[in-house]
């Protein structure tokens, strides 16, 4: 096998580890504090449960940009390999926590020596021929997503099966297996010597550098909106599903279910749509998709039943499976070479931005304008995006194209 498939391979496990274990404590980090870390007050749990969730993305929006400068000074693999080492030993250390403190702050220590997905992205990017690129990131991208969707849902499982602390130390141990997959398999050629006689700009010239390229630019915002449209309605759809179910019977499996099956569509779609991509261009399917996912969240808003959302849901995996990995695909074409896992790991802040500001966004407006309302706006955005991304890729692309002709 070459060794870029090798590389593919092992990465899309590891990526899916590190998402879904973010994401699994979802469902029973409520039930965590209170039958684990003492607290009894309805409105103290939900105080500390947001920021707890939310503690891991605001230091991973943070630290992200400097372990991507430090990734092209010393190699990918070494970032990956600190980052899934890392948080194998910071997960089991969740598993002993005393006290919401300790768990808010170990969460933010993860958030901070986290850099698995950019690192894993940007080595993939580096390892993989030209001619199958749109391919690897989309097989990649499927790893990640999966993790994130089907990470809540393995989380209510083991909860159910093993009790809430043993989910740390299974995860843990499953990051270090990961890791140790990554230090004897996953390879690639850097030289450490060419990284050094390179001017390495500081992070902050360095995002001022990439701000100057309006397609990448663009490229951040998608990945924005795709995350915040995601994770704005995530907390409601439980009480959505309850309401157009019309019982509380077997609501936890039909919630989870919902939404998870986004995450299911989105790993099937994924790498197929990566593949069209290097036969018609990233540009297309990203432009494609974002109209597609646009118009997959109306139906959401108008479902009448647990079925209409499910399908839905489904479409809107579909289409959110061309996205990121077209995003992935054009940030390489369009970075400065030596600056690509900055540009990576920038893209990973804005991921962890919109993780941070989606479910919050999304609890502030729901007494406005309802989980309905969260729909038509996500509809809006992503079709406005689509705007965004036809003047600042398609038409330039299109007009460059033509001048060289």
């Amino acid at each position: 096998m070459e060794q870029w498939k090798k590389n593919l391979i092992v990465l899309w496990f590891g990526q899916f580890l590190v998402m879904g274990g973010m994401t699994m404590i979802i469902p029973f980090l409520t039930l965590y504090l209170q039958f684990e870390l003492g607290l009894s007050d309805p409105h103290e749990i939900g105080v500390w449960a947001g920021f707890i969730f939310a503690g891991n993305f605001v230091t991973a929006f943070i630290f992200q940009p400097i372990w991507g400068k430090l990734a092209d000074r010393y190699g990918r693999k070494m970032m990956l390999l600190r980052s899934g080492f890392g948080m194998a030993i910071v997960m089991v250390m969740m598993g002993f926590a005393t006290s919401p403190w300790h768990l808010l702050l170990l969460r933010m220590l993860n958030g901070t020596i986290s850099g698995f997905n950019p690192a894993s992205i940007s080595l993939i990017s580096a390892t993989t021929p030209k001619e199958r690129m749109g391919f690897a990131m989309g097989t990649i991208q499927s790893g990640a997503m999966a993790g994130t969707i089907l990470g809540p849902l393995m989380g209510g499982l083991l909860a159910d099966a093993v009790g809430y602390r043993p989910i740390f130390y299974i995860t843990g141990a499953l990051l270090f297996a990961a890791s140790l997959l990554a230090l004897f398999i996953v390879k690639e050629s850097f030289d450490l010597a060419k990284a050094a006689t390179r001017v390495q700009a500081s992070v902050l010239d360095g995002l001022k550098r990439i701000s100057r390229i309006p397609q990448l630019m663009s490229l951040y915002g998608v990945t924005f909106l795709i995350q915040f449209a995601m994770m704005s309605p995530m907390t409601l759809i439980p009480l959505f599903v309850q309401e157009l179910h019309g019982s509380l019977e077997n609501i936890a499996f039909l919630a989870g279910f919902v939404g998870s099956v986004t995450g299911i569509s989105n790993m099937i779609a994924s790498p197929l749509l990566g593949k069209l991509s290097d036969r018609i261009g990233a540009e297309k399917i990203l432009a494609v998709s974002l109209i597609g996912a646009a118009l997959a969240f109306i139906p959401q808003a108008l479902a009448d039943s647990v079925f209409m959302l499910l399908l839905a849901r489904f479409g809107l995996g579909l289409f959110l499976g061309g996205l990121i990995p077209a995003v992935n695909s054009l940030i390489r074409v369009y970075t400065p070479d030596g600056m690509e896992s900055r540009a990576y790991s920038f893209n990973s802040s804005t991921m962890s931005l919109g993780n941070m500001i989606g479910p919050i966004t999304g609890g502030a407006l729901s007494g406005y304008i309802g989980i309905q309302g969260l729909f038509v706006m996500s509809a809006v955005l992503m079709l406005l995006n689509g705007v965004w991304v036809w003047f600042s890729l398609l038409s330039k692309r299109s007009a460059g194209r033509g001048t060289a002709s």
